[in-house]
């Protein structure tokens, strides 16, 4: 696995090949990837239809953060129809090779201002979310980010401005809402990997995390104590 800890990587075979995670030499990840660009004529296109179908596609769920690898294949995040910011990028990824299209995985830290009450307290009052994950696409001779994480229902509930991707600049979280509130602050960046680095991921959740953010059981005993009903995320109100 390449780690670019600057920059952007040399495109090579290491941005094109299936991987454990980005599992597009499964049939569901091809036929999805396929059936997403359609007839589009160039890789841009190609690259834009993918980002659409997988922001919208699937559901946006921080509520499935797990440390172990199947939630982050890109196979499983299909048949699952959610997850949070890192599975999605993962699909993306996965499909975007599928089409031609060298990718990897880029990982930043970032404060979310309109965090709700649950989750923060599923995160232990904490307000910087460790490696938030996008693609980075090398599309007409350059390096692109793009982060299809919060599906077009969940922005429009949360008054939250979409993320929009026209294939030649990059696409990451808006700054403010619709209403000019603080949303998401980029933090620090981490660079880029050819694979999904899992085992870093998993030790910085573990080490910076309560167990509620990535456990079951823990989230369950969280929501018991609060005396919180089982809602998905897109029936909950940001905190102000």
């Amino acid at each position: 696995m390449e780690h670019i800890t600057d920059g952007f990587p040399e495109v090579s075979a290491e941005y094109m090949q299936p991987t454990a995670f980005f599992d597009f030499d499964q049939k569901s990840v091809r036929d999805f990837a396929s059936q997403a660009v359609k007839d589009a004529p160039d890789a841009k296109q190609k690259a834009i239809n993918l980002f659409y179908a997988v922001r919208d596609a699937i559901r946006y769920d921080p509520y499935s953060i797990s440390l172990t690898p199947e939630p982050y294949k890109a196979s499983n995040v299909l048949e699952l129809g959610r997850g949070y910011c890192l599975p999605k990028a993962n699909l993306l990824i996965a499909c975007a090779r599928s089409v031609g299209i060298p990718a990897g995985i880029g990982l930043s830290n970032v404060y979310n201002r309109l965090c709700t009450d649950r989750l923060r307290r599923m995160m232990g009052g904490r307000e910087l979310f460790l490696h938030h994950g996008y693609a980075v696409m090398h599309i007409e001779d350059k390096w692109v980010k793009a982060a299809p994480a919060f599906n077009i229902e969940l922005c429009d509930k949360f008054e939250v401005l979409p993320t929009e991707f026209d294939g030649e600049s990059d696409a990451l979280f808006q700054p403010c809402d619709a209403q000019g509130r603080k949303h998401m602050e980029y933090e620090a960046d981490h660079g880029i990997w050819s694979d999904f680095p899992l085992e870093r991921v998993a030790t910085d959740f573990s080490d910076y995390y309560p167990a509620s953010v990535y456990d079951a059981d823990a989230r369950a005993a969280v929501d018991a104590d609060i005396k919180s009903e089982q809602k998905s995320f897109e029936e909950e109100k940001p905190l102000a």
